[in-house]
Formats: structure tokens, sequence, C-alpha cells
């Protein structure tokens, strides 16, 4: 690859990667991480405080994994284009192992995103002081959403649990980003692609630890979770970013050689090297 077109993970409206100054490119990923936090929370907190009938759980749940879906999607194509549309730091790193984005550019990115989603989360805890007497209070003595595991697991799931979902989910995540982004095989549809995978992932591992795969979205909620969820954040700082690494070094070791195949030939189930 070429230094221009290795150097930013997610493309632009035109299919180049952004080109835009790294202060710019910080203030389009805190505005996106902004989004994705305040997307996937915000409807986690009101929509399980509201819909409270039985069965309502399921509804809430489906609706928690459509949302940061629908608020990635609608991030990424709103500030892809400006910043590369990572609004996570295990992204950020996996495009760096990925020879994606430069490793000096990763403190910067991570700070941005993680100002992003505190942000994101002191603003729902002030719209929901504005709410019913004991809602703030109520949503917090639960965890505010937090990411844990054991008695904090929706589920009831351990400590390994939790650390095999966030590697290997963080990794299949990054390896969707990386593939549907790339400078000469990516699409123009990758939004999509990246939002539905969020989705799933969302769908398999809420009921294990309330699904991270994002270390940003952990910090931003354990601020306000309590001590509990707290202690328990090493889990979601240390093994996203673990899978992402693994998802960028295997990456370009064993895909960034290979060169774009053409629409027909996939089709008709050929490759280049054939």
């Amino acid at each position: 690859m070429s230094d221009s077109a290795s150097t930013e993970i997610a493309l632009g409206a035109d299919g180049t990667p952004p080109t835009a100054p790294l202060t710019t490119r910080l203030v389009g990923e805190a505005f996106g991480t902004f989004m994705l936090v305040f997307g996937v929370i915000g409807t986690a907190l009101f929509a399980s405080t509201h819909f409270t009938e039985p069965g309502a759980a399921s509804a809430v749940y489906l609706a928690v994994a459509f949302a940061v879906g629908l608020s990635v999607v609608a991030g990424v194509y709103a500030f892809g284009p400006i910043s590369g549309g990572h609004f996570n730091p295990a992204v950020s790193v996996g495009a760096a192992a990925a020879g994606r984005l430069p490793w000096r550019e990763v403190g910067p990115y991570v700070i941005a995103q993680a100002i992003g989603a505190v942000v994101a989360t002191t603003v729902l805890t002030l719209i929901g002081s504005f709410g019913p007497a004991d809602w703030l209070t109520r949503v917090q003595d639960a965890g505010f959403i937090s990411n844990g595991f054991d008695h904090l697991s929706p589920g009831g799931f351990g400590l390994f649990a939790a650390i095999i979902v966030e590697v290997l989910l963080t990794a299949v995540f990054v390896y969707v980003v990386l593939g549907t982004t790339h400078p000469a095989r990516g699409t123009r549809m990758a939004g999509l692609a990246i939002g539905l995978t969020l989705t799933l992932i969302h769908l398999i591992s809420i009921p294990v630890d309330n699904a991270s795969v994002n270390p940003a979205r952990s910090l931003a909620t354990a601020i306000y979770g309590g001590i509990e969820p707290l202690a328990q954040l090493w889990v979601f700082l240390v093994f996203p970013v673990l899978g992402a690494i693994i998802a960028g070094m295997t990456y370009r070791a064993l895909f960034d050689s290979a060169g774009p195949v053409s629409a027909g030939r996939v089709a008709a189930g050929e490759s280049d090297s054939e």
C-alpha cells in the first residue's frame, strides 16, 4: 500500500482516506464517539426504566443492540470522511497495528474518544437529574449500564467468559472494519456493514458482560456506575485492545498483500491469483 492509503482506517465519501488536519479529525472522533455512546447508553437507560412490563426486557435487549448499530452507522457516514470514523480506542489501536494509522496519532485519538464518551454519559446524567425524583439514583445503583462480570454480568457469567468475549468479538469487529474500509478493496457500504456487525456483537455479548468491545464506552459508564464497575473496568480496557492488536497484526500479515478482486471473478468463485 502507498503511504497515503495506509494512514487512515475509514474511506471518505469518494472512496479515499480522509486528509483533514489532526485537530479536525480529533473533533470528529469526539463527536462521533459522543453519538455512539449517547445512542446506545441512552437507549439502554431510558428504555430499561420506562418499559417494565413482563416481557419488555427482550424488547429492550433488541432495542439496545440496534441502537448501537444505528448510532455507529450515522457516525461513520457523518464523520468517517473527516476522522476515519473509529469512535473506539480499540479500533484506533487495531488500525495502527494494521498500518492504517500512525502510532503517534493513537494517543490523541484515544483521548478524543474518551472525552466524547464521558461527555455523552455526563449529558445523560444531566437529563436524568431533571427526571423522576429517584430515576438517576436507581440507574446509578444498578450500575449505569456498566460492563461487568460475575454478579455484574446480566447473565451471571464469570471473568474468563468476559475476557474471551471481549478479545474474540473485538477482533472480529476490527477485522470487519479493516476489510470493509481497505484502501484497495473497501466498500462505500462500510458504515452499514460495521453497524450491523456491532449490532450482532451486542446481541451475542449483552447477556455476558453488557457488551463492551470499546474501552471508551466502558470508561464512560463506569465513572457513573459506582465502585464495583470501576473495580472491574480493567478487563474492558485491556482485553478489547488485546483483541484489536491481534486482529490488526494478523489482518496485515494475512490479507494486506492480496490485491483487489473484480466483482465478476468473485461471482464466478475465482481469485486474482488463479
